[in-house]
């Protein structure tokens, strides 16, 4: 039997040690529950720290921006509680066994473990690229054999389960939940009699799969196991299931109620348990996986004498055309494919442009509008940057409280992480920095002025960072992936762009001082109609690309 896997923890948030206590922001904190389809103020469980588990990936194929969206809206989810000065503990799991893992395995000629193993590089790969957080905890699920044997005994304990036998009496290695005993089952995804908060709300249960909307789901295929005629009630669900015949010997273990493997829910259950003890503050996951998925884990968590999630919180899908993205329905796009075409940095803006709970469409207008984002962003931290004489270091960035912060950003974000609303707070914040910015070679108070320049510049920066999109912080640094703004501005290319635009800098204040001022527009409306704008500010010239 495998034992039981206890990773390290592989992330210390900085934004979070460098914050000493919690923000008085905090207090203001308000967020959409699935449960009871209301907002409602944040409250921790335990007073400073924050503990959130989220549904990772089955890891049988590549991953595609689908995936990678609901990764980016949590990851923006745990940086505003990091802002705010919680501790919080992040646990997302790897479901590495599976029946389509097993399956797909095999038509390539993989051993199970080995297809696993390479898409969830994969994975990590993508998170990475597009700045997701590591987790604090990122454990697989084979290796929590024993927690979820030992929480299906609790369950059959408690009355709540029932162990399949053979003819003989013996255990057949199929253990299913019991519904009809829990009379709590529903209380997460029961639609009909819950009022809707809001307009996304609607559209979620619209879409969304529920107790009362369970039917053709084809996001969630239903398990084969799901569909014995062995079970008591149309509702009970696979806690543990026999092998089919073609699964690897080495994809079995043996049980008190048979040899097989772990239904699809219990490992989440196991999981969320084990690094987070009893009830912890958040579960969150993908919107396709409310039901059955997360039904099921709180139903079988509680039936098993545990404290449940205290929110559950759904992201929801990138669509095409209203059609949610997935390569199961052949419109799914492959995280290469995109980055292919946009840089990272423009990737994730455009996954992160819309509130957690609101559909994406994805379009070349998406993109398009992120590229957008990106120059304006980029031309302000770099003017503003030569402006003050350098840029303010990461230390400083990630010191800074969410009270520090603009008004209307901390509004928008403690409004259940209302990101188009902190989007708009940013552009307002650069645009009132490109005035100073423009006045700043009239001002005689110079000193003053720079330091009212540096002062929205560090806020800009510290808002860009809560979003993940601080162009000078990893990964955008090291390895280019947003281009300009000091992403990438130590390439070749740049290096030597930059000296032949200085040449060119050079020449026209040798015109301009001669008073050949027709030669020194004529520099200028070259290098304009390159995509070069020139600026002079006091301390000399400076240059962006348009």
């Amino acid at each position: 039997m495998t034992n039981t896997q206890e990773p390290q923890n592989i992330n210390i948030s900085s934004a979070a040690t460098a914050v000493d206590a919690v923000a008085s922001a905090a207090a203001d904190l308000k967020l959409y529950d699935t449960a009871s389809h209301a907002v409602s103020n944040f409250t921790p469980i335990k007073p400073g720290q924050v503990g959130m588990y989220v549904c990772g990936a089955t890891v049988q194929s590549s991953p595609h921006i689908g995936h990678i969206r609901a990764a980016v809206a949590f990851d923006v989810v745990r940086r505003w509680f990091e802002r705010l000065g919680y501790k919080v503990t992040f646990v997302r799991n790897v479901t590495d066994i599976d029946d389509k893992i097993l399956d797909k395995a095999a038509a390539a000629g993989q051993q199970w473990w080995e297809r696993a193993y390479i898409y969830e590089r994969e994975f990590t790969e993508a998170y990475n690229t597009l700045g997701v957080e590591p987790p604090t905890y990122e454990p697989r699920a084979t290796g929590h054999m024993i927690d979820m044997i030992d929480l299906i005994k609790q369950i059959i304990d408690n009355g709540h389960g029932y162990v399949v036998t053979d003819e003989n009496g013996n255990p057949t290695g199929n253990v299913y939940f019991d519904v009809a005993s829990w009379p709590h089952y529903g209380e997460l995804t029961h639609q009909k009699q819950t009022a809707v908060a809001d307009a996304a709300s609607e559209v979620a249960d619209a879409m969304g799969p529920s107790v009362d909307n369970a039917g053709n789901d084809k996001y969630n295929p239903v398990d084969p196991a799901d569909m014995s005629e062995d079970k008591h009630d149309p509702r009970d669900f696979a806690l543990w299931k026999a092998p089919k015949d073609s699964d690897p010997l080495d994809a079995r273990w043996n049980t008190p109620f048979g040899t097989g493997r772990p239904g699809w829910h219990i490992e989440c259950s196991a999981m969320s348990h084990r690094y987070l003890k009893d009830m912890f503050d958040i579960h969150g996951g993908g919107l396709d996986l409310r039901f059955p998925h997360h039904e099921n884990e709180m139903a079988q968590t509680r039936a098993a004498g545990y404290d449940s999630a205290a929110r559950w919180m759904h992201s929801a899908w990138v669509t095409a055309k209203g059609e949610k993205m997935s390569k199961s329905l052949g419109n799914g796009l492959s995280v290469p494919a995109v980055l292919a075409e946009n840089s990272a940095w423009v990737v994730r803006y455009a996954l992160g442009s819309v509130q957690y709970r609101s559909m994406l469409e994805w379009s070349d207008q998406t993109l398009t509008e992120a590229q957008s984002a990106y120059d304006r962003v980029s031309n302000f931290i770099e003017r503003a940057g030569a402006a003050v004489g350098g840029q303010p270091p990461r230390e400083e960035i990630v010191s800074i409280s969410a009270d520090a912060l603009p008004a209307d950003f901390v509004a928008a974000m403690n409004d259940d992480i209302n990101v188009s609303g902190a989007s708009a707070a940013i552009f307002t914040a650069i645009r009132s920095g490109n005035t100073l910015l423009s006045k700043l070679a009239d001002r005689v108070d110079s000193d003053v002025a720079k330091d009212e320049v540096r002062a929205v510049l560090v806020n800009v920066r510290a808002m860009l960072d809560t979003l993940g999109l601080d162009p000078l912080a990893e990964p955008w640094v090291s390895e280019g992936a947003a281009g300009g703004a000091g992403a990438g501005a130590d390439s070749a290319e740049h290096t030597a762009l930059d000296r032949l635009v200085s040449e060119q800098l050079e020449e026209r204040a040798e015109a301009r001082k001669a008073k050949d001022f027709a030669r020194a527009d004529a520099i200028r409306d070259a290098l304009g109609a390159a995509g070069i704008t020139i600026e002079d500010t006091p301390q000399g010239p400076t240059w962006t690309l348009k």
